[in-house]
């Protein structure tokens, strides 16, 4: 099951997906959004100039990374990090963790 499945079997709708950084920044700065999922690495480019758009409009994230921990910089090594392969209980957990702030 993919991440969009998923999501929509916890009851979320999907507003947008984004396989490059100027899509997924585009979608950062202009949608209405409660919460949003960011792979690290979108087509080679990582995703924190999203990250830093979602921040500046107080909207929460999480990471989602095949890398762990190591593969978040300085400022979001306390964001809540979904590590891949993940089932939808890990990512249920994981919107869970945003939603109480983390960090």
């Amino acid at each position: 099951m993919n991440l969009e499945e998923m999501l929509s079997d916890l009851g979320h709708e999907v507003v947008g997906q984004a396989m490059r950084i100027d899509t997924a920044m585009e979608l950062a700065r202009e949608s209405e959004i409660d919460f949003a999922i960011l792979d690290i690495n979108l087509a080679g480019k990582q995703s924190f100039p999203v990250a830093d758009i979602l921040s500046e409009r107080g909207i929460p994230f999480a990471f989602a990374t095949g890398n762990g921990p190591e593969g978040l910089v300085d400022g979001y090594r306390d964001f809540p990090a979904l590590q891949k392969p993940y089932a939808q209980e890990d990512l249920e957990r994981t919107i869970a963790r945003v939603f109480r702030g983390s960090p």
